[in-house]
């Protein structure tokens, strides 16, 4: 049976994967046209939703599934933070040497050491309540607001966006799967449909991967949250990490890096703080964290540190060296947590 699970949950990975990457982040990108938003209010906003979607649909199923399956919610999340933060970043880094813009990394750099910083301390107690599900939210404001008056600060030039590009060298891979995705959708031009049928196909996957990764748990006895904090996490994060690769092979190194951290910074302040609102709202539930993610957590603020030692060292240019590092240090954790089952 399990070997029926792991198909379930690859093969599901694979159509996430292409419905963000073909269906839902491009019609994003032609509504944050429409609404006139700047490149960097869109990539703070509905682009960071965009790759972050199936993490914030896992949180919320697991959070909301009647029994104690929280730590999947927050597995995942936390999970997908340190791929993004070591192997994307650390992949980016590897594929071409590049040399970062260091005034919006800064801006980043901040708030999701901030975020991070509050979810270790949030966490520390085991569990989340109400007032720290809130002040997730009002931060993930309060970066929307720096990021879209941040260049009045300190100028700078805009790397620009090309979705198409980006996806591109995938699609011929994955041709025959996108052809029958489309008879699922309406034509490009009514994207604000599109939108709406994209969220729908992905809640209903995202609910098929908790459902699947509590199953499996049990069937291998082993706890949820390594499951989130592994299998769940990866499978999330490889558009992620597919895009940034591409991108920094076209020479926008600096693009696969800001875009990794971005969206980092939503799966935590969003992706965790509106499940856990919406679940203590509505039921008045209590979100319990256990030992495992308290773990990792501590491991995913020691990365933030290590990664801005390695920018501060290297004067903000990334190449194999510190790529390496980075990779190194993510099996070391996934090795790490095995050995800890």
């Amino acid at each position: 049976m399990i070997i029926v699970y792991i198909l379930i949950l690859l093969a599901t990975f694979v159509v996430l994967a292409r419905i963000v990457d073909l269906f839902f982040i491009a019609s994003l990108d032609r509504i944050s046209k429409d609404l006139k938003l700047s490149s960097d209010a869109a990539g703070a906003t509905l682009m960071a939703v965009g790759s972050s979607a199936p993490e914030l649909f896992v949180a919320l199923f697991a959070v909301m599934k009647p029994g104690e399956h929280d730590a999947i919610g927050i597995g995942s999340i936390v999970g997908s933070a340190i791929f993004n933060l070591l192997v994307i970043v650390g992949a980016a880094a590897v594929v071409r040497k590049t040399r970062l813009t260091w005034k919006p990394l800064v801006r980043d750099l901040f708030f999701y050491t901030l975020a991070v910083t509050l979810l270790v301390f949030f966490i520390w107690d085991g569990s989340f309540d109400m007032m720290e599900a809130a002040i997730f939210l009002g931060v993930y404001i309060l970066y929307v607001v720096a990021v879209v008056y941040w260049r009045k600060i300190l100028p700078y030039e805009d790397t620009g966006d090309d979705v198409e590009d980006a996806h591109a060298e995938e699609n011929k891979w994955t041709k025959y799967l996108d052809n029958v995705l489309r008879f699922f959708f309406p034509r490009k031009e009514k994207y604000y449909l599109v939108f709406v049928v994209s969220i729908l196909l992905i809640a209903a996957l995202s609910y098929v991967l908790v459902e699947v990764a509590v199953a499996s748990a049990h069937i291998l006895n082993i706890p949820e949250a390594i499951i989130a904090l592994t299998v769940l996490a990866v499978g999330t994060s490889i558009p992620d990490l597919f895009s940034s690769i591409i991108v920094a092979r076209q020479g926008r190194g600096d693009m696969a890096v800001s875009n990794a951290i971005g969206s980092n910074i939503f799966d935590i302040l969003i992706g965790l703080g509106l499940p856990f609102m919406i679940v203590m709202f509505s039921s008045h539930k209590t979100i319990e964290a256990g030992g495992n993610l308290i773990r990792s957590v501590i491991i995913l603020f020691g990365s933030v540190l290590l990664l801005m030692v390695l920018l501060v060292l290297r004067r903000w240019k990334v190449g194999k060296p510190t790529g390496i590092i980075l990779i190194l240090v993510y099996v070391a954790y996934v090795i790490y947590e095995i050995i800890k089952m």
